[in-house]
This record gives C-alpha cells, structure tokens and sequence, in this order.
C-alpha cells in the first residue's frame, strides 16, 4: 500500500512543479510573438518599436491577430491624423513669421495635402480590412507608406534642410509596415 501512497505523492508533487513553470498564452504573448515575427521579416519594423506600440494600444491585452490587424490599422490612423494636425500648426507658425523660410512652408504644405489623403486613405483601409479586402487592405496601407516617405524626401532636396518631421514620418511608415506584416502573418 505504500507504494501506491509513494506514487501518488511523486505524482501530486510532478504537478505541482509543472504547474508552477506553466505560462498560459496570453494575448500579450500574440503581441510578442507578431512583433518578434515582423521584426524578423521586415527590416523596417524594430522589435522595441512594436512592442511598444502595440502593447500601450487598446485592447490588444486581449486581442487575437485579426483585432491586432485592425488596432495597428487604428494606430496608423491616430499618428497620421496626429501628424496632420501637427503640421497644421507648423503652417501656422510659419505664416506668423515675418522672415518665413520659403523653403519650409511649400514643403510643410505638401506634407500636409500628404497626411490629409493619408489619413483618408487609413480609413478605407480600416473599412477594407473589416470586409476582410486584404489585397485592398495592402495596396491603401502601402499607398500611406509613399505618402510619408515622399513627404520626408521632400525635405532632403537642400542638403542643409532638415525635416521637422522625421520622426513622425518614421512612426506613421514603421506603423504601416507592422499592419502589412499582420496582413501576412493572417491564416
């Protein structure tokens, strides 16, 4: 009998330690995974960057990849409306300047004609993926992308010139890359 008794122990003890090195999946763990996945694949997402983005979002503690999908959609839209607005208030300033630069505000007017179609263009997306139209999805996600990389080119055209908007324009293209890795990683 005691045997049984010896195995019984042995076993309750097993568990007990199996139980204590579980690691339920969470969607935290989605969040990780997705992000270490597009980091790998596309050299324009940075690991630190997704993570960051995509955990402090809404709802993504308990997201599953599609709802991830449509909350870095979300995330693109905030940051280029964001930007938008941002760069409605450089206009401003630069109009109230009585030596305004001449070569800031046609680029700034530009970015914003960018941003303002952009904007529009993430809630098509947003529209798109919803219906579950990925290829529609990629192609306006993608279109965002050209959008800011061509409102930041157009602050390299004089060498001694720099964006005030490089940073913003990063986040809103990384953001859009992260949607597009999403996209690919859907089943």
């Amino acid at each position: 009998m005691s045997f049984t008794y010896t195995h019984r122990y042995i076993a309750l003890a097993f568990s007990f330690v199996v139980l204590l090195n579980f690691e339920p999946i969470s969607a935290n763990d989605i969040v990780s995974r997705t992000c270490e996945t597009s980091a790998a694949r596309d050299p324009n997402v940075r690991l630190d960057f997704c993570l960051r983005s995509l955990a402090a979002a809404p709802g993504s503690d308990t997201a599953d990849l599609y709802e991830l999908g449509a909350i870095s959609i979300r995330l693109i839209g905030r940051n280029a409306t964001s930007t938008q607005r941002y760069i409605e208030r450089l206009l401003k300033n630069e109009k109230k300047k009585s030596s305004s630069d001449s070569y800031i505000r046609p680029r700034l007017s530009d970015c914003e004609e960018l941003y303002s179609d952009a904007v529009e263009t993430v809630g098509e997306a947003a529209a798109e993926y919803g219906r579950k139209r990925y290829d529609e999805v990629n192609v306006k996600l993608s279109s965002v992308m050209d959008a800011v990389t061509t409102c930041e080119d157009g602050f390299k055209e004089m060498e001694s010139r720099v964006s005030p908007l490089t940073k913003r324009n990063g986040d809103v293209f990384e953001l859009a890359a992260i949607a597009l890795c999403i996209l690919d990683l859907r089943p």
